[in-house]
């Protein structure tokens, strides 16, 4: 499971500019940040998730929306980025990206550190942490830092200690946190 905002798509003014610049265009709530249809991959993100799926593995994303109408901008944001097809699951009322995940099934889930809406504590792998049920490996990585650094091949990824992300973008700081 791939999470969207942040992880694998971005507001199109971050196209080119730092990470630092993306996470304080988010902050400050850009104009683009709010336009979902104009999303693009984060760098390497298409090429990173098509290569987990030649490896074998069942891609499917995790959405922050809980809006029908904006998740199916989500897949179209999607196709449009070249992403390999996959059910896009979101929150229902009153449900927990914990919740989601577990009910997708998966295991493994790769997500960024919400470094501009507050940082880890509001990742899914500290939800995952506070509540029982099928273990997920959790792969955090800096906000809008793209996927180029992880492994191809999902079964390297799913040996990653869980929490295990990304090194960030050469010239920027570390961002990753660990959570079991």
């Amino acid at each position: 499971m791939v999470f969207l905002h942040g992880t694998a798509i971005m507001h199109a003014t971050a196209a080119g500019r730092p990470r630092a610049e993306r996470v304080r265009q988010s902050r400050r709530r850009d104009p683009s940040v709010l336009d979902y249809a104009s999303y693009v991959p984060t760098e390497a993100a298409v090429a990173k998730v098509l290569a987990w799926q030649r490896h074998g593995a069942q891609i499917c994303y995790l959405s922050s929306h809980r809006a029908a109408a904006d998740v199916q901008l989500d897949s179209q944001v999607l196709a449009t980025g070249g992403f390999p097809s996959g059910d896009v699951f979101f929150r229902g009322q009153d449900e927990t990206y914990a919740g989601v995940t577990r009910r997708a099934g998966a295991d493994v889930l790769v997500e960024d550190d919400c470094e501009s809406i507050g940082g880890h504590r509001r990742t899914t792998a500290s939800e995952l942490a506070r509540t029982t049920g099928h273990a997920v490996t959790c792969v955090i990585l800096p906000e809008f830092g793209g996927l180029a650094h992880l492994p191809d091949d999902p079964k390297e990824l799913a040996s990653l200690p869980s929490g295990a992300g990304a090194p960030p973008a050469p010239g920027e700081p570390s961002q990753a946190s660990t959570q079991a």
